[in-house]
């Protein structure tokens, strides 16, 4: 059941290389988040983030487990107790937008592979001492955007990326041509207003054009 921070980098850089871009949720319905997997799913999003800021959260997360080729996380993992209850929600990997030895800890304990969330060259470098190469960049934008990351690159050419935070459209593409990020989240693929109004189908055309950012 435990796993080792080499083996979790490694397995978080597989899931973020599934897409270029990773659906952050937040959902407030249980009842819409099955469909809404689907219709990521279909557009070719595959590794879903579901963001534990909502009472529906870990409900959400079971369902969207049951959704084929879905690889669902948890973010806004902060406490042990966050990572407990998401993996026995069916959360195959966590997210955090830091790090602190005790939830690395209790991953590492309960075989949860986590992507910790860094923005400095110095927590990059601790949690790459601890065996991590592969992390998110939070919050991105409001940290210095791509320049910013680039620069981090520069020293540190072994870990990998996952920026988020004020990631849209407009500026993924940026990101995406880092050689350090393997993919960017993003909260725009599943905006409120359609997933209340069930428009899964314009859903499924936003998550379609974000697989095809960063390709020529």
């Amino acid at each position: 059941m435990r796993i080792t921070p080499q083996d979790a980098s490694l397995r978080t850089c597989e899931i973020c290389a599934l897409a270029p871009v990773m659906p952050v949720l937040v959902v407030e319905d249980a009842a819409r988040a099955r469909p809404l997997a689907q219709a990521l799913v279909a557009g070719g999003l595959p590794a879903l983030e579901v963001t534990l800021r909502t009472g529906a959260a870990l409900d959400a997360i079971r369902e969207m487990a049951q959704v084929k080729g879905g690889v669902v996380g948890a973010g806004t993992l902060i406490t042990p107790k966050d990572a407990e209850a998401a993996k026995e929600a069916g959360a195959q990997f966590g997210v955090s937008p830091g790090a602190t030895d005790a939830l690395l800890d209790a991953c590492e304990a309960i075989g949860l592979p986590l992507l910790p969330g860094a923005a400095t060259a110095t927590e990059a470098m601790r949690l790459l001492a601890r065996g991590y190469g592969m992390l998110k960049f939070f919050p991105a934008e409001a940290s210095g955007g791509a320049p910013a990351l680039k620069a981090i690159g520069a020293p540190l050419p072994q870990i990998s990326f996952c920026p988020t935070g004020g990631i849209s459209p407009a500026n993924a593409g940026t990101y995406l041509s880092l050689p350090n990020v393997v993919c960017a989240g993003g909260s725009w693929v599943g905006p409120a207003d359609l997933v209340k109004a069930g428009d899964w189908g314009a859903i499924e055309v936003l998550a379609r054009d974000a697989s095809r950012l960063g390709k020529s």
